[in-house]
C-alpha cells in the first residue's frame, strides 16, 4: 500500500462484516478503513478523501440511505456501493435513483465485492480524467501543427521533433497507417527555420512511376507525349521550404536513384531537360512498411535506405498510448464544433470509457472519423454512447467487423486484430466453461481438456482468469 493507494471505507454496524471486507479488499493494495455507523463514516470523510464507500443499507445510527444522500451532496465524486441483507427490487431501484454506483445483496462473495469496488474506482478514474481534460483544454488552445498527448511514447516523439526541427537533417517517420505521420512532418517544418516557406505533401502511393517523377522533378516541353508545355516540379516550387514524401515504399528503384542523387547534390534534372536545377529544401520521408525487409528482398535500394535513415522517428499506434485518446478526441470535438456551429462541451463518462477501451486499428484517423460522426449525431451538450454506434461493445468483434479500412495497410491490421480478438474470445470462453464444469479445480480441468497443468495455468494468466475465493478466504 502506498500514499496514492485508492481509499475505501466500509460502513456496517456488524464488526465481523467490516473486518471481513477489510481483509478481502486489503489484498488488492487498497487503503481500507471501516466505521460502525453512518455518523462515524461522515466524521472520517472530513479527514480522509475516500474514493469508494461500501455501506450497509440498514443500520441503527444513520442508515445507508441517509449516508448515501449526504455523501452525494457533500462529496459528489465519491462512489457509493450499497450492501444489504434486505434485498429487494424496490430498495435497489431507490438507491440507484439516489445516485448509488451499485447495489450488492448479502451474502456476496469476495470476488463480487472486489469486482464492484474495482468497477467503481475505474469509473471514478475515467470521470476525473475527463474533468481534468476539459479544464486543461479550456486553458490551452491547440493548432493544427501541435502534437497532442502526454504519454511517455508521444513525449519521446515530441522531444525528437524539437531536437531535429532546427537542423536541415533528413527525417524518416515510421508508423502504422493513420498514426499521424504527416502531422509529425508538419511539426518538424513549423518548428524549423523554413517555417515561413512552403510545405509540400506528396502521397507516393497514389501516383504512377512516370507521374511521380514528373510531379517531383518537373519536365520540359516535348519531354513525353502530352507534354505540351514545360512544368516546374514540386522540388522547384518548394525551394526554401520542406517536401514531405509519404509511402515511400511505393517509389520505383529508378526514382529512388534520382532522389538519392538529389540528396547528395541538391541538384536535379527535369524530365527531358539538359540543365541542372539547384534548390535548397528539406526532405522528410514516411512509411508504414519495414524498409529493411524490402532492402533484403531487393525491392528498395540499400544506398537510398541508408541515406534517408539519418533521423528515424517511430510513431506509436494509438492503442499503445491510451492516455492520449481523450485529449485527441477533445481536440477534434472543438474542431468539428467550430465547423458545424455546435456547442458540445464534453464527453459523458460512459462514452469516454468506451473510447478508452477501443483498440483503434485505424489509429488517429479512425478516431477523427468517429468523433466527426459523433458530433453530427450529438443532440445534447455532451457526447454519449448513443453517438458512438460503430464502436459497438468494446472488446468485441463487432467494432472491427463494422469498421471499413481506407488502405491496404489498414485492411491488414484490421484482419490481424479480428483474428487475435476471435482467438482470445474463444480461448477465454473455453477456459471459463471448462473451469465451471470442473468446479474451478485446475488440475481436474487440465486433465479433462488434455492440457498440461502448467500450460493451462499460463493460458489462465494470459486471460486474467483467477480462481474465485471461498468465503473463508
Amino acid at each position: 500500500m502506498t500514499p496514492d493507494s485508492p481509499k475505501i471505507l466500509i460502513v456496517d454496524d456488524e464488526p465481523n462484516i467490516c473486518q471481513s471486507c477489510v481483509k478481502i479488499l486489503s489484498k488488492q493494495d487498497y487503503d481500507v478503513r471501516f466505521a460502525l455507523n453512518g455518523f462515524d463514516a461522515l466524521k472520517m470523510m472530513e479527514e480522509i478523501p475516500f474514493d469508494v464507500i461500501v455501506t450497509d443499507l440498514k443500520m441503527s445510527r444513520l442508515g445507508g440511505m441517509e449516508l448515501l444522500s449526504r455523501v452525494k451532496e457533500t462529496y459528489p465524486d465519491t462512489r457509493v456501493v450499497v450492501i444489504t441483507g434486505y434485498a429487494s427490487v424496490a430498495s435497489a431501484v431507490e438507491v440507484m435513483k439516489m445516485g448509488a454506483f451499485d447495489y450488492l445483496p448479502k451474502p456476496f462473495t469476495p470476488h463480487e465485492l472486489r469486482a464492484v469496488v474495482f468497477q467503481a474506482l475505474s469509473e471514478k478514474e475515467t470521470q476525473q480524467q475527463n474533468q481534468d481534460l476539459m479544464t486543461h483544454l479550456e486553458k490551452k488552445k491547440t493548432t493544427s501543427h501541435q502534437l497532442i498527448g502526454s504519454s511517455p511514447k508521444i513525449l519521446k516523439v515530441i522531444s525528437m521533433v524539437e531536437k531535429v526541427a532546427p537542423t536541415d537533417s533528413t527525417v524518416l517517420v515510421y508508423g502504422e497507417s493513420g498514426t499521424g505521420k504527416e502531422l509529425i512532418s508538419r511539426a518538424v517544418h513549423v518548428n524549423s527555420r523554413r517555417n515561413k516557406n512552403v510545405f509540400f505533401a506528396v502521397d507516393c502511393g497514389t501516383l504512377s512511376e512516370n507521374r511521380l517523377e514528373s510531379e517531383l522533378f518537373g519536365h520540359v516541353k516535348g519531354a513525353f507525349t502530352g507534354a505540351h508545355k514545360s512544368k516546374d516540379g514540386i522540388l522547384s516550387l518548394a525551394d526554401g521550404g520542406t517536401v514531405f514524401l509519404d509511402e515511400i515504399s511505393n517509389i520505383s528503384l529508378e526514382v529512388q536513384s534520382k532522389l538519392l542523387r538529389f540528396l547528395e547534390t541538391r541538384e536535379f534534372l527535369p524530365l527531358g531537360g539538359t540543365a541542372l536545377t539547384k534548390v535548397n529544401l528539406r526532405l522528410i520521408f514516411a512509411t508504414n512498411t519495414n524498409l529493411e525487409t524490402m532492402v533484403n528482398k531487393g525491392l528498395f535500394r540499400e544506398d537510398f535506405y541508408y541515406r534517408i535513415f539519418v533521423y528515424p522517428i517511430m510513431l506509436p499506434p494509438l492503442r499503445e498510448r491510451k492516455m492520449d485518446i481523450l485529449p485527441i478526441a477533445y481536440h477534434f470535438i472543438k474542431q468539428f464544433c467550430r465547423s458545424m456551429d455546435k456547442s458540445i462541451t464534453g464527453v459523458e463518462d460512459s462514452a469516454a470509457g468506451r473510447l478508452l477501451a477501443f483498440d483503434w486499428p485505424g489509429n488517429v484517423r479512425q478516431l477523427r472519423n468517429v468523433i466527426e460522426r459523433a458530433v453530427i449525431l450529438c443532440e445534447k451538450d455532451a457526447i454519449s454512447t448513443a453517438d458512438l454506434p460503430l464502436l459497438g461493445e468494446i472488446g468485441g468483434l463487432d467494432n472491427l467487423v463494422e469498421y471499413t479500412p481506407a488502405t491496404n495497410e489498414e485492411l491488414k491490421q484490421v484482419k490481424k486484430d479480428i483474428r487475435r480478438k476471435a482467438v482470445q474470445k474463444v480461448e477465454k470462453n473455453f477456459l471459463l466453461n471448462a473451469l465451471i464444469k470442473n468446479d474451478w479445480n485446475v488440475t481436474h480441468t487440465a486433465e479433462k481438456t488434455g492440457f498440461q497443468r502448467t500450460n493451462f495455468q499460463s493460458l489462465m494468466k494470459k486471460h486474467g482468469i483467477k480462481l474465485p475465493k471461498r468465503e473463508s478466504d
